[in-house]
């Protein structure tokens, strides 16, 4: 292995696109797409997943411009230190990587409970350990192996919404299923719909979407090891809006035009059955046969696309964090693969830790640290947003022009600061439904924001220990010219 080599561009432009188009695809939208719908109607489903599209929509023009001019692995980490305060970098980086650390194991235990579907007498922990395995060789191999591989998962996942849009569509309009004349607006008009449950109904789903898209700025992390980058971040990144309209707002719509949120089914949904996801559902109310199976394979290949992109992502945050003298430097030597061999079997062990504490005990720990995960994503947008506000005044401000720029990110400064209002808006969102309802505690508000606290944990710890302030925005460093 190689101290300081930085990691080669093995990516191809079609890996990022891919990785862009179908990263995010997973449980949250194939699983929870129909639960949202059961909570707060079909308006207020449909509704809330367009609030926070545009709310991804703004993170990443944000992250495309910052990612276009500088193209760093970890890079919104590294945006942060030289953008903001070393400090924030530093909690950003390594709050960032226990949350994909721990992210592997959790998908790996919903794959092996989705084998059961297929061999109930198995233990779902050997399947969970031999995609473990599986997974770990692909990241150990080659970076162009990995993308490779993320490229086809995240093909069948594309081809699967297109598909169950194109056959959602005509069963709307009658032509497919047992509607002759087509379910029309039936189901959004049932009951008190289209918004049940009211406002609270609505907050619940917002928070349920903001879940759902996470992980859509992992592109970022990918785009040190991409192959002309001032090409290829620009094009990922202008075709966001057309992404998100189509395989989230797209899909939510046509799903709550043919499944009433009456329905009892949709209140079961969980990796544990996911013969009742609302594509399932669908699938099957038109005839199509076998269609549990089929949403069976294509959920076990969202899975371990995702455990795959998840070490990928937290083995190249791990390696920013040596590369950037936030860890031992060890952790950014790298072996003749470009592989960063280290980081990728210290995430790999942190994570098969988790897998033992998941599976001994009363599941305390498991819990306490899908809380820890779940705001990381939140905390990694906000620090997006205002790296982004802080490159563009800095960038201005240092005597350069918007035309130097690769990629423009639109409806600058309005779009970072709604971005980070909304952010907040959703971070607390559960507490405010507590508290008016009486439900509120220390032990479950702790419980809940233990990842906030982890993240001011190390922020101040190292801001104390290194006394380190806030960048003037004339000495930011924004160090890498543009890249044509």
């Amino acid at each position: 292995m190689k101290k300081n080599k930085k990691l080669q561009r093995q990516l191809k432009s079609r890996h990022l696109s891919m990785m862009a188009l179908g990263g995010t695809i997973g449980t949250g939208l194939l699983l929870a797409s129909g639960s949202v719908i059961h909570d707060a109607g079909p308006g207020g489903a449909i509704l809330g997943y367009l609030l926070v599209g545009f709310l991804v929509y703004f993170v990443m023009t944000s992250l495309g411009e910052m990612a276009s001019y500088s193209p760093v692995t970890g890079s919104f980490c590294d945006y942060s230190a030289k953008l903001i305060d070393k400090a924030f970098g530093f909690a950003m980086s390594w709050n960032y990587w226990i949350s994909w650390t721990l992210v592997v194991a959790i998908e790996l235990i919903a794959a092996g409970i989705v084998m059961q579907y297929w061999f109930p007498a198995t233990n779902p922990l050997l399947w969970t350990v031999l995609f473990f395995a599986f997974i770990i060789i692909l990241n150990l191999i080659s970076v162009r192996l990995y993308g490779e591989t993320e490229y086809w998962m995240s093909f069948i996942k594309v081809a699967t919404i297109v598909i169950f849009i194109l056959v959602a569509t005509l069963a709307i309009i009658g032509i497919l299923g047992s509607h002759n004349s087509g379910v029309g607006f039936k189901n959004i008009t049932i009951g008190d719909a289209p918004f049940h449950a009211g406002f609270m109904g609505f907050v619940s789903v917002f928070l349920v979407a903001g879940f759902s898209f996470q992980g859509t700025e992992l592109v970022g992390v990918a785009v040190g090891e991409v192959k002309n980058p001032g090409k290829s971040i620009p094009k990922a990144i202008r075709s966001i809006f057309w992404r998100i309209m189509i395989f989230y707002i797209l899909t939510i719509t046509v799903i709550a035009f043919l499944i009433p949120y009456t329905n009892p089914l949709l209140i079961n949904e969980s990796s544990t059955n996911v013969t009742m996801s609302p594509f399932t559902i669908i699938f099957s109310s038109v005839g199509l046969k076998y269609a549990a199976s089929i949403m069976n394979v294509v959920v076990i290949t969202a899975i371990l696309s995702n455990a795959n992109a998840s070490l990928y992502t937290a083995s190249r945050v791990m390696w920013h964090i040596g590369d950037s003298k936030s860890g031992p430097s060890f952790l950014a030597k790298i072996n003749s693969k470009g592989v960063p061999l280290a980081a990728v079997v210290i995430s790999s062990f942190i994570a098969a830790l988790f897998l033992i504490s998941s599976v001994i005990g009363s599941g305390l720990i498991f819990i306490w640290l899908i809380n820890i995960i779940g705001l990381a994503g939140y905390i990694a947008w906000f620090g997006i947003c205002l790296s982004h506000y802080r490159f563009r005044k800095s960038f201005i401000l240092q005597g350069n022009k918007l035309s130097q720029l690769p990629f423009v990110a639109r409806w600058f400064p309005i779009a970072p600061i709604c971005a980070m209002a909304l952010i907040i808006i959703m971070m607390v969102g559960g507490q405010i439904s507590d508290i008016i309802y009486g439900n509120f505690s220390w032990q479950t508000f702790i419980a809940n924001y233990s990842g906030v606290l982890l993240f001011i944990i190390l922020y101040l710890g190292y801001k104390l220990t290194y006394k380190t302030k806030v960048i003037p925005l004339e000495e930011c460093k924004l160090n890498i010219d543009a890249i044509s």
